[in-house]
């Protein structure tokens, strides 16, 4: 075989090449494996005619890179020259995700005590008794320690039932006077239906300072449903019993569905509560060294989840949980 004769040939077709897909072919013909040089190489018995060989496929194979890289210079001077991109046109828009509604909520509760002076305060979800129960002046054979109701991790330990635990350890942590607030989630063992999941959200809201009274709690409570639910929504606050609060109060916001009228979401009654309040007991303050003579305050609870409920109309709580796009893109 002539290799000056054939590398000649080959360096010709490399120069003529004008394209990727013609420059490939001459590649396969001169340099691929059935090609003559290749064939050649494989039937070498000497050491001179393999050294010849194997510079003039070195040769070649410079040669085409460097055309490849001609042709890709090339291509990319043409696209520049030729091609126009409009960088005024607006950009391909991505689908962005948002907040859940509960989270939402949640923010906007926090911005509104924030904006009264409050703390934002977390606390533990899972929770020690003594803080859960006993700090909050629950005595033993209270119905709310009963496994029946209480999730329990141990004899000790317990999912937290609400965030008042919040409460326990921020004043102990604390001098008064004491603004604050914990948000969080909470578990119970309640039976999922419209107004009610085993898991769910509370706010706790807490104010320690001198001369407190319920007409401030009242305030309090009425202006947060100003800002959640507006000047159309009535609110009413009546007597009930918690252990950790003496008075104790009930919070109710009117159903959105029967305007007060009574349906199936509402029990018939015109009201969904939203959570309990009062005065805070001195039984809870002595458990944390404050002086009840000189100290008192107000404690509230609220569901965010119900607040979301009110706050858009929506029929069930349980869809807060279902994870349905269809409902979650609407907020």
């Amino acid at each position: 075989m002539d290799v000056e004769a054939l590398e000649r040939e080959a360096q010709g077709a490399v120069a003529a090449a004008s394209t990727r897909v013609a420059l490939d072919e001459a590649r396969v013909r001169y340099l691929g494996r059935k090609s003559q040089l290749k064939q050649a190489l494989r039937g070498v018995r000497d050491r001179e005619s393999g050294m010849t060989l194997n510079a003039a496929r070195e040769r070649l194979e410079a040669a085409f890179a460097a055309r490849e890289a001609d042709l890709d210079r090339a291509e990319l001077d043409r696209a520049l020259t030729e091609d126009t991109v409009d960088v005024t046109l607006p950009g391909e828009e991505f689908a962005r995700g948002h907040l859940h509604l509960l989270t939402q909520m949640r923010r906007e509760i926090e911005d509104t005590f924030l904006g009264l002076g409050y703390e934002v305060f977390d606390g533990p979800e899972v929770e020690e008794v003594s803080y859960n129960f006993d700090a909050l002046n629950t005595p033993e054979g209270h119905p709310s320690r009963s496994p029946v109701d209480t999730f329990y991790v141990s004899d000790d330990v317990v999912l937290r039932t609400h965030t008042s635990p919040g409460q326990i350890r921020y004043m102990e942590a604390h001098e008064p006077p004491v603004y604050m607030v914990s948000l969080g989630r909470c578990y119970r063992r309640d039976t999922p239906d419209p107004t009610h999941t085993p898991t769910f959200h509370q706010v706790e809201g807490l104010a320690v300072d001198r001369t407190i009274t319920l007409a401030d709690l009242k305030g309090t409570l009425l202006y947060l449903a100003r800002v959640l639910f507006g000047e159309e929504r009535d609110v009413r606050v009546r007597t009930s019993f918690f252990p950790f609060t003496e008075p104790s109060a009930e919070f109710d916001v009117s159903c959105f569905l029967c305007s007060g009228r009574g349906c199936n979401v509402c029990k018939w009654s015109g009201w969904i509560e939203m959570g309990g309040c009062g005065v805070v007991d001195p039984n809870v303050f002595a458990h944390v060294g404050y002086d009840s003579e000189r100290w008192s305050g107000f404690a509230f609870g609220l569901g965010i989840d119900r607040i979301a409920m009110l706050r858009h109309g929506v029929p069930d709580l349980r869809l807060h949980w279902e994870n349905d796009l269809r409902y979650l893109e609407q907020f």
